[in-house]
């Protein structure tokens, strides 16, 4: 019997009317490089109107406090005059080298490589929902794609056509594998067992932001840690029923007539070969002996990665150095992957990894050159800190200034969402915006940065604006040539409502009702 599309089946209601008005508003934005460009010379601009308007506001910081003016006043400092040239024409070179997620990014990223290079996040990731029992496929599924972004694009790549074909192949509609997946790698895109690549990068910018209020400010890669493996089973639970419940009822039995047969010919689930499964072994118990000498340098008090102060593990080199411990246990294991397999034999097969690593990164490294350059511009002129006092001035005024105010703040990210998808590229924008802001009223710019993964995370399935959904919609193809964005955004939808949902009351609950800070190191409130 031939089902229904799922375009006839799903909702055409006013959410799905706004989403379309959203995709074509989205089409007309320029590339984001650009848009960083335009967001840096519009700070210019401003700071010139600022500087001959004399704007200025009290500055809330205490007397004798490090960076606060004098005059007890943040007076806007215009980039429109002889001076502010100078300054431009100066700091560029510097802007860029100096900006914190840059260097991160890039460490982190050569380690991904080797284990890329290997075959190992291939391995790990069709070993993880291969050999779950059919009975857990779907949640092995969502579980794989939350912890597959521990490799960055791998989720993308690799788990989601994968998770289509095994559903197909249990007789299951391959829809409902692309959405498990896809929902778990992108909607649970801060959720994790582990630190991942995106950590070091938020946290640089959320410390870029922080410094804006107090220039002391650090802020390292695991500070939404353990929140971060809380919402790991928080998100495979809701996206586990979701697709039982929900998405793989409504799309019903498949029916193969507009499917791509050559394409599908094409597609396979290798298993294991008997030399990647001696690899991952001999992967795993390198990651054991690295995790005993980790453990080493930092359970005893006498620990080489403790502060050598006062022997905590507050402001350590382990805290401070989590962006090398990626590194490390991408390179080792993926080599040992690599050598037990044969796919890496000498110096120059993992050099090779780490380069085509990098070559991936053209447009990050592009990017970062001018969004390095609107965060500049935006400490500088002040713009950052007088909207942060005026905003917070806001908020006391409505009586916004207790736990609620973090609703508002994750539905403001999952609108921005929409239109700007890269987590970096959004984070760079509002950062310097809300990061002081919300510290002015009393909470710690790590608590900040874990509302905003909530509201950027969710949100990603359901806009086109995301980097990789043109992607999916590419996979999703080949099993109904006539598929559209439209279909693709309604199935996702219930994901990004119920995730949003239980991921928000878990962050009440977890921080506010509970009292558990959400990483290490991580406080809760901050005294200006």
């Amino acid at each position: 019997m031939n089902r229904p599309t799922y375009e006839e089946t799903a909702s055409r209601g006013w959410f799905t009317r706004f989403l379309d008005v959203v995709e074509r508003m989205g089409n007309l934005l320029p590339h984001p490089v650009t848009l960083f460009a335009l967001f840096a010379l519009g700070v210019v601009v401003l700071s010139g109107i600022a500087g001959w308007l004399d704007l200025s506001v009290v500055d809330p910081r205490p007397e004798g406090a490090r960076g606060r003016s004098p005059t007890g006043e943040i007076v806007a400092i215009s980039l429109m005059n002889g001076e502010g040239l100078r300054r431009i024409m100066e700091g560029l070179v510097t802007n860029f080298t100096s900006f914190v997620p840059l260097g991160t990014v890039l460490v982190a990223m050569l380690g991904v490589g080797v284990a890329e290079k290997a075959g190992l996040l291939s391995a790990m990731i069709r070993a993880v929902v291969l050999k779950a029992p059919p009975t857990l496929v779907t949640g092995a599924v969502v579980f794989a794609g939350v912890i597959s972004n521990t490799a960055s694009e791998m989720g993308y790549v690799v788990l989601i056509p994968l998770a289509a074909v095994i559903f197909h192949a249990l007789g299951r509609h391959p829809f409902a594998g692309l959405a498990a997946a896809f929902a778990g790698v992108s909607a649970g895109y801060s959720a994790n067992l582990l630190i991942g690549t995106v950590d070091p990068l938020l946290a640089g910018i959320t410390e870029e932001a922080a410094q804006l209020i107090d220039p002391e400010y650090t802020v390292h890669a695991a500070v939404n840690w353990y929140f971060m493996i809380v919402s790991t089973f928080v998100v495979t639970g809701v996206g586990w029923w979701v697709t039982a419940r929900i998405v793989e009822p409504k799309l019903g039995t498949y029916d193969d007539t507009n499917a791509d047969h050559q394409a599908l010919s094409e597609i396979t689930t290798d298993p294991l070969t008997r030399k990647e499964v001696q690899g991952l072994w001999a992967a795993a118990g390198a990651t054991v002996i690295l995790t005993a000498l980790l453990l080493l340098a930092t359970v005893p008090e006498w620990g080489v990665l403790r502060n050598p102060v006062d022997g905590s593990l507050l402001d350590s080199a382990f805290l401070r150095g989590i962006v090398a411990l990626i590194f490390v246990f991408f390179v080792v294991p993926g080599f040992v992957f690599g050598w037990v397999t044969g796919t890496m034999r000498s110096d120059r097969d993992v050099v090779e990894g780490m380069a085509s690593a990098m070559s991936t990164l053209g447009l990050y490294i592009v990017l970062v050159f001018f969004a390095a350059q609107f965060v500049a511009f935006f400490g500088w002129t002040n713009l950052g800190s007088i909207t942060a006092v005026v905003g917070a001035d806001f908020l006391v005024r409505i009586n916004l200034t207790g736990p609620l105010v973090f609703i508002p703040f994750i539905l403001l990210c999952c609108l921005v969402n929409l239109s700007l998808g890269s987590a970096s590229a959004q984070w760079a924008i509002t950062a310097p915006i809300f990061v002081p802001m919300l510290m002015l009223i009393g909470y710690s710019p790590e608590l900040i940065q874990a509302a905003y993964r909530i509201g950027d995370s969710t949100t990603n399935i359901i806009t086109p604006m995301m980097s990789y959904f043109g992607l999916i919609l590419a996979f999703a193809a080949r099993y109904d040539k006539k598929l559209g964005i439209g279909t693709l955004v309604a199935m996702m939808l219930p994901y990004t409502i119920f995730f949003l949902l239980f991921w928000v009351s878990t962050f009440y609950i977890w921080v506010f009702l509970l009292g558990f800070p959400v990483g290490p190191a991580a406080p809760t409130f901050y005294t200006p």
